[in-house]
């Protein structure tokens, strides 16, 4: 789901929602194992951020695109950077996210932050996104927050 903000408004990004241009003043989100990509192109000034939940789907083929999978929610976001007639190479990345909300409490779990975070590098970087900060696992939240005029990306740890 494409998120939308009023321009110069801060946009929340809730669990598989997704941002791509330059009108809010800033897109933010709130982590616990989901993952959080944000892209940023210093020249034109553009950006955005997903927010996924899962790193893939499974099953479902010839379903729209889900931006709550990682593969689907990167995917959405190149089409919306070569939509804008950029490329992939020319924007700056961060990867956000994927921690164990869990540590501890199951001795065989399957870790879905792990894999959340394993997809988005794997997409980050086969799309040749150039990867300027990375802050994933362990077992704290986090926020993001994307500064639409300047690029910033603030990332920080929530205790817990």
């Amino acid at each position: 789901m494409v998120a939308k903000a009023p321009p110069g408004h801060d946009l929340l990004l809730m669990p598989g929602q997704l941002y791509f241009g330059n009108q809010p003043s800033a897109v933010r989100t709130l982590l616990g194992s989901c993952v959080a990509v944000t892209l940023w192109h210093p020249k034109r000034r553009i950006g955005g951020m997903c927010h996924y939940l899962l790193p893939e789907r499974n099953g479902g083929a010839g379903l729209p695109r889900d931006g709550r999978y990682g593969t689907d929610a990167i995917e959405l976001l190149v089409e919306a950077v070569h939509h804008m007639g950029t490329h992939c190479h020319d924007y700056e990345a961060h990867l956000y996210g994927g921690a164990d909300t869990l540590p501890g409490h199951l001795a065989h779990k399957p870790n879905v932050g792990v894999r959340n975070i394993e997809i988005g590098w794997s997409l980050v970087d086969r799309h040749g996104f150039q990867l300027m900060g990375v802050d994933v696992g362990d077992n704290v939240p986090r926020t993001v927050r994307l500064n639409m005029k300047t690029g910033e990306v603030q990332m920080r740890r929530s205790e817990r």
